[in-house]
Formats: C-alpha cells, sequence, structure tokens
C-alpha cells in the first residue's frame, strides 16, 4: 500500500475525520496507520469500499484533476499547519494556486448592491496585486468576489462544502466552469457524490481561513457564517479585515462586532496589501521548508509550469544580485506586478532574495 492509498482509506473511512486522525501525532505514517490501526479504529477502516479507493486514484488521473494528501508536494503548507488538516483534498484546474498568496474574501449570501459592489471591487485590486482571492462559491460576497478576481484575470480558488461533483447552489455551476477554464480551482475534501448538508460548512470555513494569510469579511449579519470564518482565521493566526458600514444596515452589524474584537477596518484594496506585504516573505520561506527536498535544477533549468512572462524575467535576473528598482527600469512592469512574480519564483526556487530588496538567480 502506498501513502495515497492509505490516505483515500484514512479519508474515506467514516467517523474517523482529521481531528482523529491528528489526536497524537501532526505528522503521522498514513500506510501503518491503515496496516495495523489502533483497535477503535478498526471497524471504521473496514468499511472502506476498495471500489471507492481505486475509483478515486482514477479519477486523479485525468487531466486538470489532483488528489492531494498531507505528504503530496503539492499539498498546501498553509494547512499542514493546522490542527486538523484535511486528509484529502479534491482539486479540478489549477492545483499551484493553493500555496501562493491568499486572502479570503467572504459575507452575507442575501447582501446589499453596495456589498456586491464591494466584494468585487477588493476582489479585482488584491487580484492585481497579485493575491489569489479564495471564497466559498456561495450566492451573494462570495459570487462577486470571485467575478472581481476574474475581471481582471487574477486566480481564484473556490473552496466547496459538497464533493468535486456537486456545485451548490447550482446557479454557480456557471461561475465555477468559469473559474476552472480561467484557470482558478475549486476545492473540497469531501469526495465525489457528498451533498451539501449544514455540518459541512463550518467545516469547509476553516480550510477557506486556513488557506489565507488573511480574511476579508465585506457584508455579516450578526449570526452570520462569516463571522465563524473570521473567528477560525484568529484561531489560525491569520489577520481578519472588515469592512465597516451603516449603523442602520443590519448586514454591518457582523463586520463592527469584529472590528470591536480588533479585526482591522479597511477601506480600500490597498489597506490590505499594505498590511499583509510584510507576511509574504514569512510565506515563501514557509513554503520552502514545507516542501520535500529535491534534487537541484541546473543553472539554465527553469520549472515547466513558469508562464513566458516569468520565463523573461527570470533571463533578466543574474547571479549578482540585482534591485527591484532596476528590473522596474528594464521590464517596464509596475513594482507590484514584479513583486508579485519575483515571489513565485523565489516559491519556485529560482530566485533568491538578498538584503535591500535585491534578488539574484540560485
Amino acid at each position: 500500500m502506498d501513502a495515497t492509498t492509505a490516505w483515500l482509506h484514512l479519508a474515506l473511512a467514516p467517523g474517523l475525520g482529521p481531528g482523529r486522525v491528528f489526536a497524537d501525532d501532526p505528522d503521522p505514517d498514513p500506510v501503518a496507520l491503515v496496516s495495523d490501526p489502533p483497535p477503535a479504529w478498526r471497524a471504521a477502516l473496514d468499511q472502506v469500499d476498495p471500489g471507492a479507493v481505486a475509483a478515486a486514484r482514477e479519477w486523479a488521473e485525468a487531466p486538470g484533476q489532483s488528489l492531494l494528501h498531507p505528504a503530496h508536494p503539492d499539498y498546501p503548507p498553509l494547512l499542514r499547519e493546522l490542527p486538523d488538516p484535511p486528509l484529502v483534498l479534491w482539486v479540478r484546474g489549477e492545483a499551484a494556486l493553493l500555496s501562493l498568496p491568499q486572502v479570503a474574501i467572504v459575507g452575507s449570501r442575501h447582501p446589499t448592491r453596495d456589498g456586491m459592489r464591494n466584494a468585487r471591487a477588493f476582489g479585482a485590486h488584491l487580484a492585481e496585486a497579485g493575491f489569489v482571492i479564495t471564497s466559498g462559491l456561495a450566492a451573494g460576497i462570495d459570487t462577486a468576489a470571485h467575478l472581481g478576481a476574474l475581471d481582471v484575470a487574477g486566480g481564484t480558488v473556490a473552496v466547496m462544502g459538497t464533493g468535486i461533483d456537486r456545485i451548490y447552489p447550482a446557479r454557480n455551476r456557471g461561475l465555477a466552469h468559469r473559474i476552472v477554464a480561467e484557470g482558478g480551482a475549486l476545492v473540497t475534501e469531501f469526495p465525489p457524490g457528498t451533498p451539501p448538508r449544514g455540518g459541512h460548512f463550518p467545516r469547509r470555513n476553516r480550510i477557506l481561513s486556513g488557506l489565507a494569510l488573511g480574511t476579508l469579511v465585506v457584508e455579516a449579519a450578526l449570526q452570520s457564517g462569516s463571522l465563524i470564518t473570521a473567528r477560525l482565521a484568529l484561531e489560525q493566526g491569520r489577520e481578519v479585515f472588515a469592512v465597516p458600514g451603516s449603523i442602520h444596515n443590519p448586514l454591518a452589524r457582523g463586520c463592527h462586532r469584529l472590528i470591536r474584537q480588533g479585526a482591522k477596518l479597511v477601506e480600500t484594496g490597498q489597506d490590505i496589501v499594505e498590511e499583509l506585504g510584510p507576511l509574504l516573505e514569512g510565506l515563501a520561506s514557509r513554503i520552502q521548508a514545507a516542501a520535500p527536498p529535491v534534487a537541484p535544477a541546473g543553472p539554465a533549468d527553469a520549472p515547466p509550469n513558469l508562464t513566458d512572462e516569468q520565463r523573461q524575467l527570470l533571463e533578466l535576473i543574474g547571479y549578482d544580485p540585482v534591485s527591484v528598482d532596476d528590473l522596474v527600469a528594464s521590464t517596464g512592469l509596475t513594482p507590484e506586478a514584479l513583486s508579485s512574480m519575483l515571489l513565485i519564483l523565489e516559491l519556485e526556487g529560482c530566485v533568491v532574495a538578498h538584503p535591500g530588496g535585491r534578488y539574484a538567480r540560485v
């Protein structure tokens, strides 16, 4: 039995779940747990259908589909830091987005017109600044956030509370297809065929906040599920932002409560960019530390998943450190776009940052 098969057995065993699997060991050996499970787990593991495991592996072999587990090199490093990381992630679309800097945007399913406009504007601004926009594919604020990223050809990730083949709400099927077609990703920890259930969405929310450096709440009532996402973000050590509103708008009360509790009041996307900017270097080091060791590439090699624009930038960077200002002058890129591309090259192991905002090839 290999690791993927073992993780699937643990994920598909009824009643186990991440909380039990990671309770005693943050880095368990899945093969050992399945081959010689604790007595209390045997009944659950005996219920796993080998056909379902085989079908899952076959599903992951299709183009544009991925099955990630905590030992997989593409598993998002920020999720590995959670006490209960998903045992398996089903991904349709660009799985690499899950490891890039993200901002989660959440809010009411029945927002005001201004709320929709604000969520879309924040999504577009943050995507242009180089962040992946992560949300829950729900109606309302989630939809607007995804659309804002797509408006500017940015990356967006939809975290689902259903199986990867069950789009909820159904009216967002077109949006889901567009996200995948335009370079985004759908992701869930629930196996195909899983319908929407109330208890699934708090579990979904911990992934939503866990993937992101920060969570932005645009509009939320006092009983909104978005406040659960914000609380999870705080528990995970992530930043929480909230957009204020009129004292007469009931959908502003959840945001105002968050602000009173310490969430950062934001009025523009730039407020978030400035706040999260210092965290990006830390994220790069965490990703590099979490990544499995690989053999170093030759000096002329570049990862095959780089875009043409990223390859051109890499060609301009020599082995002697060069400043960002010099690169802006030689490329014509904006400082924001250049910084985003440099971060990607750093995460890919192509360049290394030096003091004084300078970069050199590895």
